[in-house]
C-alpha cells in the first residue's frame, strides 16, 4: 500500500499555509504591490499561477475600489453564484451591500420583450439605482457589453468594473472593450478565463484590505 506524507496543518492555519506556498511557487516574479493580494485571493481560489499575468488592472483600481468600499459600495453581480462567494460579515461590517438581479421577474420580462439576456437586463436596472455600484462579473460577457454601451451612453459611471467571464462566445471581446475604456477603473481577467468563483475572490480580497 503506498504511503502519502501530508502536511500537517492546524484547520485555522490552511488558508495562511496556502498562501505561502503561492508566494514561494510565484517565485521571482514580481507583482506590483497594490495588486499583489487581489491577485494571490484570485491564485487561492483558482490554484492558477496565470492569474499573475492575465488580470490587468487600471491605473489605481484598488486604491480607488477600496475608497469605495469606505464608502459602503453597492456590489452588483451577474449570477446568484458570485453573490454567495462574496465575504457576508466583511459587507456588514464596512456597511456595503451586494444585489443581484438576474432572478427578478421584472428582468426576465424586460429581457423577453427586448429580446436580450437577463445579463443585460440586469445590467440596465442597475443602471437606474440612485448611487455608482461595483460591478463584479464572472459569467456572463453580454453583461460587461451592456455595461459598456451604457457607459458610452453617459447613463452609468461605475466606481470599479470587475470583468472575468469565462467561456468562448465573445468572452475575450468583451474584456477588450472593457480595457478600451478611459477614466473607468478596471479588473479584468484578459482571455477566457475567470468565473464567478474569481469575481468574488476579486471582491472578497478587497474587503479584507479595508
Amino acid at each position: 500500500m503506498k504511503q502519502y506524507e501530508l502536511e500537517r496543518v492546524l484547520p485555522e492555519e490552511i488558508e495562511k499555509r496556502s498562501f505561502e506556498i503561492i508566494t514561494q511557487e510565484l517565485g521571482e516574479k514580481k507583482l506590483e504591490p497594490e495588486n499583489e493580494l487581489v491577485i494571490k485571493r484570485v491564485i487561492h481560489t483558482s490554484a492558477d499561477f496565470e492569474y499573475a499575468d492575465n488580470l490587468i488592472f487600471s491605473p489605481h483600481a484598488v486604491e480607488i475600489a477600496l475608497k469605495a468600499i469606505k464608502e459602503g459600495v453597492q456590489i452588483i453581480t451577474d449570477t446568484n453564484m458570485g453573490k454567495a462567494g462574496i465575504n457576508k460579515a466583511a459587507l456588514k461590517r464596512l456597511n456595503c451591500a451586494v444585489d443581484c438581479y438576474m432572478a427578478d421577474e421584472d428582468v426576465a420580462e424586460y429581457a423577453k420583450k427586448n429580446e436580450t439576456t437577463r445579463a443585460c437586463a440586469s445590467m440596465d436596472k442597475a443602471s437606474n439605482l440612485p448611487k455608482d455600484c461595483i460591478f463584479a462579473i464572472g459569467n456572463a460577457p453580454t453583461a460587461l457589453v451592456r455595461l459598456y454601451e451604457l457607459i458610452k451612453e453617459g447613463k452609468i459611471r461605475p466606481r470599479l468594473i470587475i470583468g472575468v467571464p469565462v467561456g468562448f462566445v465573445n468572452v475575450v471581446q468583451s474584456k477588450e472593450m472593457i480595457l478600451s475604456l478611459e477614466g473607468i477603473p478596471y479588473i479584468v481577467a484578459r482571455g477566457r478565463k475567470g468565473g464567478s468563483n474569481v469575481a468574488a475572490a476579486i471582491v472578497n480580497a478587497l474587503l479584507y484590505q479595508v
